[in-house]
């Protein structure tokens, strides 16, 4: 199954490439990796979590698609039908 894990490894890794080349500043650079770091962990638990919620959607929609098909179109029309007549007498 396809997981957005790597490609956000790869960016970060990008992220901290161009830090330890750009950087020289050792104090300065921990403090970005630290900070790249922090990025790659919120940006992976906030894909998770809408991963997650969009699993659970798309099967509580389903289950509501499966109650729908299940339903007596033909007779329910029958009762919207005698409701109607019934009502306009």
């Amino acid at each position: 199954m396809f997981t957005f894990d790597a490609v956000i490894d790869a960016v970060q890794t990008g992220k901290k490439t161009f830090v330890n080349t750009v950087v020289t500043n050792e104090t300065a650079k921990d403090a970005m990796i630290k900070f790249v770091d922090a990025q790659t962990k919120y940006t992976k638990d906030a894909v998770k979590t809408g991963m997650d919620t969009f699993t659970v959607l798309t099967a509580e929609l389903t289950k509501s698609v499966q109650n729908m098909a299940k339903v007596d179109y033909a007779k329910l029309g029958e009762g919207f039908a005698k409701a109607y007549t019934s009502s306009t007498k």
